[in-house]
């Protein structure tokens, strides 16, 4: 597809794909183009304001740019939206962060881009878990169901990583608040468990 590779045939090619966000080998292996090729193209279309760089080897659409929860997912793999971000999403948390955060396996990360700062914290595999697909129009894109964005954020306030929202944990110890009433208890303690930390349960059971 060399004699194709022009930027209005590259967009029409990703977006068919929906591939706003890839990588140099996903590019090499859809367009059938050398390293070279690839390295020459992704620089001069950077360049031109066609394509942004988000970290060494991965670009995006500028025409058609990504949500930053998509951004968040496809920065560092495997993770999922979580922590103050998810909480603040579901208006749990009622501040919203400067930083999307998310929850992944792999060593803890922070990426910055001219969108956003993307923070990554790294929980055990056993706790990798309790996500789901979010859609909306034509995004979508990987977060924590509230009560693990709930139970992974305070498992960080409880090793001192995570900040101390003093109207959150307001909020949390308030019965009749409607935002806490919607969360659901049997879930919270199973998400608890997967973490195995004394601290963590009891912090949830103070403020729960």
């Amino acid at each position: 597809m060399y004699t194709l590779l022009k930027p209005i045939h590259v967009r029409k090619e990703l977006l068919k794909r929906n591939m706003c966000i890839f990588r140099a080998q996903d590019f090499m292996r859809i367009f059938n183009t050398s390293s070279h090729t690839t390295k020459y193209f992704l620089e001069t279309q950077v360049q031109q304001d066609f394509l942004q760089r988000l970290k060494r080897g991965t670009y995006m659409l500028k025409t058609d740019p990504p949500s930053e929860e998509e951004i968040a997912n496809a920065l560092y793999k495997p993770s999922y939206i979580s922590f103050e971000y998810a909480l603040a999403y579901y208006h749990i948390l009622l501040e919203m962060p400067y930083i999307l955060t998310s929850a992944t396996t792999k060593p803890t990360r922070l990426f910055t881009t001219s969108h956003a700062s993307f923070s990554y914290k790294t929980i055990k595999k056993e706790a990798f878990t309790g996500y789901s697909l979010v859609k909306q129009a034509q995004r979508s894109f990987l977060m924590a169901e509230k009560e693990k964005a709930l139970v992974d954020y305070l498992y960080f306030v409880s090793l001192r990583k995570s900040p101390h929202y003093e109207r959150l944990f307001a909020n949390l110890k308030d019965r009749n608040y409607y935002r806490i009433k919607t969360l659901n208890r049997e879930k919270i303690n199973m998400y608890i468990k997967l973490f195995e930390n004394k601290q963590l349960l009891n912090l949830v059971n103070f403020l729960l």
